[in-house]
């Protein structure tokens, strides 16, 4: 069980702390911005990302209920596909696909863990 704990936060931890420097590098630095545009989307989009991610680390590190906590894990599995799927669409370099597949397998272990600690809470 001290395992499951273990890993648990600390794939949760390494999730959350991401989604957190690229809210604040979305809404402060300008190549973020540029990188929006080479994307296709609007500016507006980039700002409300940001908001999102920085409620969902708020949701995922808090004691929610085990929906809210659903919800979470949901949205930010949606974030990193839709991010992979951006970035080979546009042509970008293996490097920029890579992370959003690298934070979804994290994100999953981390589903994984919270589920076999929440089971054995019960």
């Amino acid at each position: 069980m001290k395992t499951v704990k273990i890993t648990y936060w600390i794939t949760t931890i390494i999730v959350a702390l991401m989604m957190t420097y690229s809210a604040f590098a979305y809404l402060t630095q300008e190549v973020m911005t540029q990188a929006f545009h080479h994307l296709g989307y609007p500016d507006y989009f980039r700002k409300e990302l940001a908001i999102a991610k920085l409620i969902g680390v708020v949701c995922l590190l808090a004691p929610f209920t085990p929906r809210v906590k659903e919800w979470t894990y949901a949205g930010f599995t949606i974030i990193f596909i839709s991010a992979f799927v951006a970035h080979t669409s546009s042509g970008d370099p293996a490097a920029a696909w890579m992370a959003p597949v690298i934070f979804l397998a994290l994100l999953a272990v981390s589903y994984i863990t919270y589920h076999k600690k929440q089971t054995a809470v019960k």
